[in-house]
């Protein structure tokens, strides 16, 4: 059991695994900090956190655990803030989407300190953001990607390992480049299409009479283009390279459609659903009930 939990980030992230580990049993009391004083208030009235944090430092203080939930772009300014007590005994984690920025922002702050910093993106969220749609069941049966560095210390991946299984999810660890070519590919490029479809459908001329005739097929494609727009747009921006080459990929792929139906090839066009069918019905998500 743990302490302390100090939560940096009093969001839906940060709170749902506050809840986790207070349902489980496995943390004494829960410190948050948010850069809105509201938010903080509102996750103690919830009951997500026991006490408020003036400063993302002060909720490091008595801490043995932290939880670094704040949007990408942020990760760099915080690390400075909490660096006076990034401590080897104290487990730091955060939740990025993106970890080759992460890891490099905590070598150049963290310095000798950077092996207490555990990365880690765990794969799930919702389209509706803040603490109060946190929840505890949140991490259930999700993947955890850990991405540790050389230099992290052994007995605290062991920990981050121990508290996000606790929690109910599946740990798998890889580098950081490989993580972010992956999501990039299953992650980050859907969003991406998901906002670049909407915006083609409702930007037409008669945009609006084609919304209005929309069913389930299109809901279901469109779901995730409800996501934050300032979470997703610091995603694009920091992975943006891996995202282009994905994007790129897709491009010859919609290309090899379009090739298809222009020239009234029905053999090729079918071959090409059938290919994307056939591969969709034999495979199987590995984190049932994950968004993200």
């Amino acid at each position: 059991m743990f302490e302390q939990l100090g939560v940096i980030g009093c969001g839906l992230m940060g709170g749902s695994f506050a809840l986790a580990l207070k349902e489980r049993g496995l943390v004494r009391r829960v410190v948050g900090y948010s850069k809105s004083p509201s938010t903080t208030a509102l996750a103690r009235e919830l009951g997500v956190i026991d006490d408020t944090a003036d400063s993302a430092l002060s909720a490091m203080s008595g801490s043995d655990i932290v939880l670094m939930a704040v949007p990408v772009a942020a990760t760099e300014a915080t690390f400075k803030a909490i660096k006076p007590l990034v401590d080897p005994q104290v487990l730091l984690m955060d939740v990025g989407s993106t970890k080759r920025d992460v890891v490099d922002a905590a070598r150049r702050v963290l310095r000798e300190r950077v092996g207490a910093f555990v990365p880690a993106h765990p794969i799930a969220g919702k389209e509706s953001a803040g603490v109060q749609h946190a929840d505890a069941q949140l991490y259930h049966r999700c993947q955890v990607i850990l991405t540790p560095l050389p230099q992290t210390e052994p007995e605290l991946l062991k920990k981050a390992r121990d508290v996000w299984t606790a929690v109910g999810a599946s740990v798998v660890s890889m580098a950081p480049e490989q993580h972010d070519a992956a999501f990039a590919a299953v992650s980050h490029l859907p969003h991406l299409l998901a906002y670049a479809y909407y915006n083609a459908v409702s930007q037409q001329p008669n945009g609006a009479e084609f919304l209005a005739l929309a069913g389930p097929g299109f809901r279901d494609f469109t779901r995730i283009a409800a996501s934050d727009p300032t979470v997703w747009r610091d995603i694009f921006s920091a992975n943006r390279e891996e995202l282009l080459k994905q994007s790129q990929r897709f491009r010859h792929a919609l290309e090899a459609f379009e090739l298809a139906l222009k020239t009234g090839n029905l053999p090729a066009t079918e071959a090409l659903i059938r290919s994307a069918a056939e591969g969709r019905s034999q495979w199987h998500i590995h984190n049932p009930g994950s968004r993200r």
